[in-house]
């Protein structure tokens, strides 16, 4: 289904990704080569300090960040780069497609956070420079390529591990899905009725997994998905725009807290995952965030990490 990338030659990173606009748009053999530079930057931070001096990027940031902001400045800085950041709805001042054009002249990549993967397919469309997605409502790419390097640093090779999903079917589970069941991995998502994952992605991982022989599992039994799991992973309940939402979701999700009992169902030496920010006793208890199996502030740290192979990989 998927041709492999090309053997990374010593001292030459660079592989013509063209947009990561969502995760379909790295081959298996992309990601696993990601995999690999990262941990070796991660190593050897000194190596690379400067190997993307002159080049910057443009932020385009339509929803607020911690993570994402901070990883992506300190990523492209740390590689002797940097970048400008904006705010606000982009194509709300002037049309979107010369938002674009306009940025392509002064900046070498497009790093963008919005609410519609429109936006983003947009964007790729019109700038000639790659444009990587931060976040839309579809793809959360760079977090969970961020979330499939914590598993490999915790556990090694991933094929026949099991990933556990519990609560929405977002964006986060979404790429997750798309990851695990193109790497051989297990997943399993549990969500309330009318929460399901998008139908198309769903229908595209299950193609991927009939390749890989991962299997993919989807019902509203949040123990069922949890049993067996190596790594257990929730997100919040409410996402930034569903604010009116947050009193029926609360309702709804409440049953798919991940709590001491629900992650008692794990494999022993499971890892807790979120992709933070977490409200803490809503979708995890306080204690299990607090574990020493709880990964995610390791996931928070390979942001940085993941990224910065990312860029090297598209810019140098």
């Amino acid at each position: 289904m998927e041709t492999a990338a090309p053997s990374m030659m010593a001292g030459s990173w660079r592989i013509d990704l063209g947009d990561v606009r969502s995760d379909l748009d790295l081959t298996i053999g992309e990601i696993r080569q990601l995999m690999d530079l990262t941990a070796l930057m991660k190593r050897t931070p000194t190596r690379f300090a400067n190997v993307l001096k002159g080049r910057y990027l443009t932020l385009l940031f339509e929803k607020p960040s911690l993570r994402t902001r901070m990883t992506f400045e300190l990523a492209i800085k740390q590689l002797g780069g940097d970048a400008i950041v904006d705010t606000g709805r982009i194509g709300a001042r002037e049309p979107l497609k010369d938002v674009a054009r306009n940025l392509e002249r002064w900046t070498q990549g497009i790093v963008a956070r919005t609410f519609s993967q429109t936006t983003i397919d947009d964007l790729a469309k019109w700038a000639s420079v790659p444009v990587i997605n931060a976040l839309s409502d579809l793809y959360h790419p760079c977090q969970a390529l961020a979330d499939i390097f914590t598993m490999r640093e915790r556990f090694g090779d991933l094929e026949g591990r099991k990933l556990a999903f519990v609560g929405d079917g977002n964006n986060v589970a979404h790429s997750l899905m798309l990851n695990a069941a193109r790497l051989g991995m297990n997943f399993s998502l549990a969500t309330p009725a009318g929460y399901e994952a998008n139908e198309r992605i769903v229908s595209l991982a299950r193609e991927f997994a009939s390749v890989s022989g991962a299997r993919l599992e989807f019902n509203s039994d949040a123990v069922a998905a949890v049993n067996g799991a190596d790594a257990v992973y929730t997100d919040v309940w409410t996402s930034m725009g569903q604010e009116e939402e947050s009193a029926i979701r609360r309702q709804m999700f409440a049953p798919y807290q991940v709590n001491a009992k629900l992650f008692a169902h794990a494999r022993p030496g499971a890892i807790f995952m979120h992709c933070l920010p977490a409200k803490r006793d809503e979708e995890v208890t306080d204690d299990v965030i607090e574990l020493d199996r709880s990964a995610v502030f390791d996931q928070a740290e390979n942001r940085l990490h993941v990224q910065k192979a990312m860029l090297l990989m598209l810019l140098s």
